[in-house]
């Protein structure tokens, strides 16, 4: 597989170290980096990955230690490096290049432990991570699309929590029972201030962002179709219309596909080339053409997974409001937002808006489903148990008010602590400043990328508001073998 990979396909395969760090990236500085072509040693300028999942995204350079070594391991090909580059006068423009905010990668680098992983020259992962022989490799982690690392303050939240304040919540008179229930209660009061949510009562705990859509589809098509005994609650059916974009995540996708199949409603969709043009624009025309007012439910993503498109959702909520029916409800995933810009709900004005913890620096395991008050109100239970009733008799129970409707049972606790603290962390550092870094680092790499003979860069061009995202297209390379190859230097992306 090597052999037949051109220098200029390796290069791009390394140059795409923030291939999908769409959802956490940020870098502090660009070092050089060694990989084989043919049997031949390359040098090239790339980023060194750091992910902090989702907002802070976290990309650094490697250690400054690591430097003499592998500026030692390259120096036989310097020189010829340095004729391909031709003269002073042709010298290509990323050799002069600095971040505007240089500081904050390496501010943060110390709190991500595991990006100290080493590899031996098999791609194995090494137990000592202290051994820097010329033979061993420093993780670069550019996965964080699939999970973001865990800083220090998050791991020793959750280790804390269990080791101090362990037991169940909204149960207990004992001084362990209200400790958790406080911890509980006040990373729910956090998630409602980091989405700007009006009150503490729209954040809904769940397993994931995947949950959170799910939540929302199941109660909608509960009654498959018949109008529920509550006539205030919300429901799908015959006639109705759930209207999404051909490029969502499976997540937003399969549900919605269920829900119209149990309650007899239509599912329609923007297509992909619509959802982002050629351009990297989102298609108004096209979407407003599609609503009707049966338009019942929209749900769509903020920021797009693949092409790094930031779709323009107060156009989109203006349209719906006045296109669609006028009971219409608009569901957001923004699960590649709010690791990287601040999100505000009031602003957008969606109904539902679905958050990963995972994505963001948090615990697997934890997401939360917002949703403004009165329409939680409006949706029957999601599952039954303990927590969510009011009252139960041998044939009927009441419920209660949101969020406890939608938290049945015993919470996933510790992963809600954890999230916590994992918006602390990225508060510290500033959704603005998150921002703006990752903005930076995604120009430089889609301009580095295009400098590339053979390489297909897609989404939104440089200089348009996207996100630090660069999906490619490496000529006749299958995205496997790339990622192969990169592995075994140890460099992690998504492929």
């Amino acid at each position: 597989m090597y052999s037949k990979m051109s220098k200029e396909t390796a290069l791009a395969t390394l140059l795409a170290l923030s291939l999908h760090s769409s959802d956490h990236f940020m870098a502090s500085s660009f070092t050089p980096s060694r990989f084989l072509v043919g049997g031949r040693r390359w040098q090239s300028p790339i980023v060194s990955s750091l992910s902090v999942s989702s907002s802070s995204s976290k990309i650094t350079s490697t250690s400054e230690e690591d430097q003499p070594r592998r500026d030692k391991e390259s120096s036989n090909h310097s020189q010829d490096h340095d004729d391909e580059e031709g003269s002073e006068a042709n010298r290509p423009w990323w050799k002069d290049f600095q971040l505007k905010d240089s500081s904050l990668a390496p501010s943060v680098l110390a709190d991500f432990p595991i990006l100290q992983t080493t590899f031996d020259g098999d791609g194995k992962i090494l137990p000592d991570s202290d051994d820097t022989s010329t033979s061993t490799k420093r993780l670069i982690y550019l996965d964080s699309a699939a999970t973001s690392q865990k800083p220090i303050p998050v791991t020793t939240a959750l280790t804390d929590y269990y080791l101090r304040s362990n037991s169940n919540v909204h149960r207990g008179a004992h001084a362990l029972s209200r400790e958790a229930t406080s911890l509980y209660e006040s990373s729910r009061d956090k998630v409602a201030k980091f989405v700007n949510a009006r009150s503490r009562n729209e954040i809904v705990f769940t397993s994931g962002a995947t949950e959170a859509i799910n939540l929302v589809a199941s109660t909608l098509s509960q009654t498959c179709g018949k109008p529920p005994q509550n006539a205030r609650e919300l429901y799908l059916t015959e006639g109705d219309e759930v209207l999404i974009t051909e490029n969502e995540h499976h997540s937003n996708i399969v549900p919605w596909q269920m829900a119209c199949r149990r309650s007899g409603a239509t599912l329609k969709h923007l297509p992909s080339n619509a959802a982002c043009t050629a351009s990297g624009e989102f298609d108004l025309r096209s979407f407003e053409e599609l609503l009707t007012p049966q338009t019942k439910l929209v749900s769509l993503q903020h920021v797009s997974n693949v092409l790094g498109t930031i779709y323009p959702i107060q156009a989109i909520v203006h349209l719906v409001r006045t296109k669609a029916h006028p009971g219409a409800k608009i569901l957001l995933d923004a699960c590649q937002s709010l690791p990287h810009m601040p999100v505000d709900v009031q602003s957008l004005d969606v109904d539902f808006l679905a958050g990963s913890g995972h994505k963001m620096c948090g615990p697997t395991g934890i997401g939360f489903l917002w949703g403004k008050e009165d329409v939680l109100n409006s949706l029957p239970p999601y599952m039954g148990g303990g927590e969510m009733i009011r009252d139960v008799y041998m044939d009927n129970s009441t419920y209660a008010d949101a969020p406890a409707r939608f938290e049945a049972g015993t919470p996933p606790i510790a992963q809600a602590v954890g999230l916590g603290a994992a918006i602390d962390y990225l508060e510290t550092i500033g959704m603005e400043r998150i921002h703006d870094y990752e903005m930076e680092l995604g120009d430089y790499l889609r301009r580095r990328l295009e400098d590339v003979e053979g390489i297909t860069v897609l989404g939104p061009g440089v200089g348009t508001e996207r996100a630090a995202l660069c999906a490619f297209v490496a000529g006749n390379v299958h995205p496997s073998d790339l990622s192969t190859f990169l592995d075994v230097e140890g460099v992690a992306i998504r492929a």
